[in-house]
């Protein structure tokens, strides 16, 4: 009675200002800059006139090769606007959205000026938001990004009245062969992203079938763990974290050598996957303050920051009844499903109870997120729900909480509402 009661006075948050339009931050590049700054690719090619015939595009193949793509030997010619009267200019809500060229055929495929990529639709019409993973190596990012993206696909859009697409067919084909398919069907555990092996980014839409509301691009940009802890590595992906909105800011537990000490000492025989060497978290705030955060008003970030404990499966080796770490009822141990908003009582217990672990494992680390991320929020997930062995799933891959993050990250940015239960 009081629930419903308290729903009827409580106030709605009032639908967000839609822009008349707003800055591009390209998927690709992370390039920022404004809508009429695109340019294009010509819709047809000419044998009577060298601007228009086809030809290498030099910027979108040195984009290729920084990750080891082919490059492409003649494609139709780039059409920058400025050299188009403004009366060819076509635009629809405000925003460039093709070009009359002097032949009279219209090209629509918008690119961004610094890599030219093709840019999506919603481009400048929606805010460029974009989802960035972070953590050191081991912790587990392409396992995360993939049990997610299979969970946001499957299940979470479903419970938004949304769905999740990738950006185009090649996306979906590479998600689907490389990451997807293996995992989820095989139960084989994926290879870890070797530092010299850049990764393209993978770029998906969350639509809502609400039209008022905007579609959310996500960016899930795999930078290999080992970068994270290598300044001038992590320099090549400085744009990506900077233009982000939310962060995914992954930690192994066995990268805390309090946990990892007395998980090593309970396995056993049969310990799973472990690794040799681990980063310690601290290390990769460091690496964010030189490159980015640093330079940002008074050395402080407000990009909403989900700091995700993953493999909170290991952690049923030092559970207790009076455990002083974690006890045997904990949060982390209980999948637990949003629906149509962010369940507030949900989120502040699992919120107040790893912030609590990991003030107690790893004190440095969380004063360091303290000083220098202004907003963010704990979480524990599973990608597997249990530890491989011998880089295999037993059983069913079965994800716990992994999409909460996320969640909470959509309430940040305004697409969801937070609800007590």
């Amino acid at each position: 009675m009081l629930t419903f009661l308290k729903s009827m006075f409580e106030k709605k948050q009032p639908a967000p200002e839609r822009l008349p339009f707003y800055d591009i931050v390209c998927p690709y590049c992370f390039a920022k800059y404004a809508p009429d700054q695109v340019v294009f690719r010509a819709a047809h090619h000419r044998l009577d006139d060298e601007d228009y015939a086809l030809q290498e595009d030099e910027l979108l193949n040195r984009y290729r090769d920084k990750f080891g793509l082919d490059a492409i030997d003649e494609l139709e010619a780039i059409i920058d606007p400025d050299t188009i009267p403004e009366e060819s200019h076509l635009y629809v809500d405000n925003i460039l959205v093709g070009v009359t060229d002097r032949y009279g055929v219209v090209s629509k495929r918008r690119l961004c000026p610094k890599c030219h990529n093709e840019l999506p639709i919603t481009a400048g019409k929606a805010p460029s938001n974009i989802i960035s993973i972070v953590g050191a190596s081991q912790v587990g990012k392409s396992v995360y990004m993939t049990s997610l993206i299979h969970t946001l696909q499957n299940t979470t859009a479903n419970h938004f009245d949304a769905a999740c697409m990738p950006l185009n067919a090649q996306i979906s084909r590479k998600f689907r062969e490389n990451y997807e398919a293996p995992l989820f069907e095989r139960g084989q555990l994926l290879d870890s992203t070797q530092k010299e092996k850049r990764q393209e980014p993978f770029i998906f839409q969350f639509i809502f079938k609400d039209k008022e509301k905007a579609p959310l691009i996500l960016v899930f940009f795999d930078v290999a763990g080992e970068g994270m802890v290598d300044r001038e590595y992590l320099e090549l992906y400085a744009a990506h974290v900077k233009n982000s909105s939310g962060i995914l800011f992954l930690v192994d537990p066995l990268q805390i050598r309090t946990i990892r000490d007395r998980v090593m000492l309970r396995a056993g025989d049969e310990p799973g996957e472990f690794t040799a060497r681990y980063d310690e978290p601290r290390e990769v705030v460091i690496t964010l303050f030189e490159n980015f955060i640093g330079y940002q008003e008074q050395s402080q970030t407000d990009i909403p920051t989900a700091v995700v404990l993953t493999k909170s499966d290991m952690l049923h080796l030092i559970k207790e009844d009076d455990g002083e770490y974690i006890k045997s009822n904990s949060n982390v141990f209980r999948n637990f499903v949003h629906e149509e908003y962010l369940n507030m009582t949900e989120f502040e217990n699992i919120n107040g109870e790893i912030s609590r672990f990991i003030e107690k494992v790893d004190r440095p680390f969380k004063d360091a997120l303290e000083v220098y991320f202004t907003n963010t929020a704990y979480f524990a997930v599973s990608a597997l729900g249990s530890n491989p062995v011998n880089q295999k799933v037993s059983g069913v891959v079965t994800p716990i909480r992994v999409d909460e993050p996320f969640i909470w990250l959509m309430h940040q940015l305004d697409y969801i509402e937070g609800r007590e239960r």
